[in-house]
């Protein structure tokens, strides 16, 4: 599926910035089920620099500057992504035992398994606790199957954690929100790496969008998408098997993959430091569209 995706970020300031310093994570991972065909980045006001480079993780980031005061920011990435089933995602994948794949990770040699390990320990928003490792447990079975430990996983939260934008920010502890239950993407994504880092697994952050769809018989409204959080788990039998617990779904052709990292804090959207600016109000608008 080939999906146009355009993200628009707008701070506006009470006061003028007279200058600022930002970090864009906006660019789409090229990957061959991810395959990123165009991207470009508009930002106002025009920075006096721009540099791009690829972090640790092989994210895209897009440094700039604005010197000029301005009460207004608008950073809006477009690109043209298509998207297909990865073929790794399939039952074929994932089928040792879960202690095989997560507990033996450090038995394993090859460059795929060092990599993967990096990501079993605790990070900035993620920590690991024995109430995540207890509530894991109970997908995670001895000799239960690594992917079907995950699906039993992703729908366990799915089912006992409920949607709501109101109840957390972006700097609620995941703690805070595994003990109320309630919720947005980013916070279920944290919990669900939580509980698997805390039983010994190797669970990365995944940063992107999803494709949505209109309620019957209205039409799709521009700019009224989101952006969306899901979780890799690594398998030492075919590598990394994504879940959204969101949506108590295996991501294939419906999710754009953006980033990736231990948490959120690896692959904010965007971010910086400012001079000046007092208070200030922020709106996001994101749409992705299927072309046929």
């Amino acid at each position: 599926m080939l999906y146009k995706v355009w993200h628009r970020t707008t701070y506006k300031y009470t006061s003028p910035v007279s200058s600022g310093d930002h970090v864009a994570c906006l660019k789409p991972r090229d990957l061959p089920h991810n395959r990123l065909l165009k991207n470009s980045l508009v930002i106002s006001p025009v920075p006096s620099l721009v540099t791009e480079r690829l972090d640790y993780f092989g994210n895209t980031l897009c440094f700039f500057n604005v010197e000029e005061p301005h009460k207004e920011l608008v950073v809006e990435s477009r690109s043209e992504v298509l998207v297909g089933a990865d073929a790794d995602s399939e039952d074929a994948r994932g089928r040792l035992a879960w202690e095989d794949s997560a507990a033996r990770l450090v038995e394993d040699t090859s460059s795929n398994a060092v990599a993967a390990m990096q990501f079993q320990f605790e990070s900035p928003r993620v920590r690991t606790r024995p109430d995540f490792a207890g509530y894991a447990r109970q997908s995670f079975l001895p000799g239960r199957p690594m992917r079907e430990a995950l699906l039993d996983l992703t729908h366990r939260i799915h089912a006992d954690f409920r949607f709501d934008s109101s109840a957390t920010n972006v700097r609620t502890p995941t703690e805070e929100v595994f003990q109320k239950r309630h919720g947005v993407c980013q916070d279920f994504a944290h919990v669900q790496i939580a509980c698997l880092r805390s039983i010994g697994a190797a669970a990365r952050y995944v940063s992107g969008y999803l494709r949505t769809y209109p309620p019957p018989g209205r039409p799709r409204l521009v700019g009224a998408d989101a952006s969306h959080a899901w979780v890799s788990a690594y398998a030492r039998d075919g590598g990394w098997i994504d879940m959204d617990p969101t949506n108590n779904v295996a991501p294939t052709d419906g999710h754009v993959t953006v980033a990736w990292g231990r948490d959120y804090s690896d692959v904010s959207p965007l971010r910086g430091l400012i001079l000046g600016g007092g208070g200030h109000t922020l709106k996001i608008q994101v749409d992705i569209e299927p072309v046929e």
